[in-house]
This record gives structure tokens, sequence and C-alpha cells, in this order.
């Protein structure tokens, strides 16, 4: 299992990939966007620039963000910012739908993290140390709000998990 971030941590094992994606596409946009003007015969070092900078942007929007959890909290690292929740003291879990789910997490702390589910679908470890700390909050008695969006979330984790299993054995 691949790790990342401090020992103990569990990591995205896709982001290196999507990572990947978003730059390559960045580099093709730049490319793509140097030879046009070039064979225009327009390209000046200003215009060369400009490319260069509206190539760093696409990079930027098209990274997703990275996300690592250990025992106790969960962080999503953008280009711009860090956000880390402790998932052993959340307050509030909802989860939004339209054309992108997406969960939002609170902790007692004020801190607040939203993060796409499918990344814990394809990653286990990620999904542990969030449940294990959810389970706490419970147990703790500051998870007020959430816990039946979470359970729902687990069973959907489970029946993915196990039609994966048995994709991989040909049985399904």
């Amino acid at each position: 299992m691949r790790r990342s971030g401090p020992a103990g941590s569990a990591g995205d094992r896709h982001w290196r990939g999507s990572a990947r994606l978003a730059v390559s596409c960045a580099l093709i946009f730049c490319a793509m966007s140097l030879l046009v003007d070039w064979d225009a015969a327009s390209l000046t070092p200003l215009r060369a620039l400009l490319w260069v900078t509206l190539s760093a942007a696409v990079c930027a929007v098209l990274l997703p963000p990275r996300m690592s959890a250990g025992r106790g909290w969960l962080a999503v690292r953008t280009p711009w910012r860090r956000r880390v929740i402790h998932t052993d003291a959340l307050t509030a879990v909802r989860q939004y739908g339209g054309v992108s789910s997406h969960l939002v997490l609170r902790d007692t702390h004020g801190h607040t993290l939203e993060l796409d589910p499918r990344v814990l679908t394809a990653n286990p470890m990620l999904w542990h140390e969030l449940d294990t700390g959810v389970r706490r909050s419970l147990e703790q008695g500051t998870l007020r709000h959430g816990a039946d969006v979470m359970q729902r979330l687990g069973h959907h984790i489970d029946d993915e998990t196990v039609e994966a299993v048995l994709r991989a054995s040909g049985l399904s």
C-alpha cells in the first residue's frame, strides 16, 4: 500500500496519475498555443509569457486536491492552501448532491473541509482513517449531525469493494 505524508498516514494512491494528467494537459495547451501563434507569425516574448501564464492557470485549475489522513486527522491540499480537520472531534457531516457530490465535514475546532467521496471509495486506507475518527466522534458524543450520511457512505464503499473483488476474481 502506498503511503504519503507523515509516518503512519495514508494518501490518495491515484493522485499522482491525476496530477500527471493535469500537467500534461497544461503542457499540451502551452505547446499548441505557442505553435499556433508562431505559425501565424505573431509570437512575441510578451505573447509567449501570456501563453505560459495561461497554461500554468490551466494546470492549477485541473490539478486535483491531494488528500491524506492519519490517526485523528484528514487533510486536503490544493495548490493554494492546506485544510486539516480533526476526525475524532467531528460535529457535523453533510453530503451535497448535484453535478458532483461532495462531503462537508466540520469539527469542534471550527474547521471545515470539503471532499469528494469518490476519493474515499478509491482509497480504502483513507476511508478507514476517516471512519475510525467518525467512530471516535460518536463515542465522545461530538458528532450530532451526519452519522447516517457516514453510514450510507460506508455501505456504498463496502458494496463497491465487494463488486471490485468479485470482478477481479471473475465471479461477477
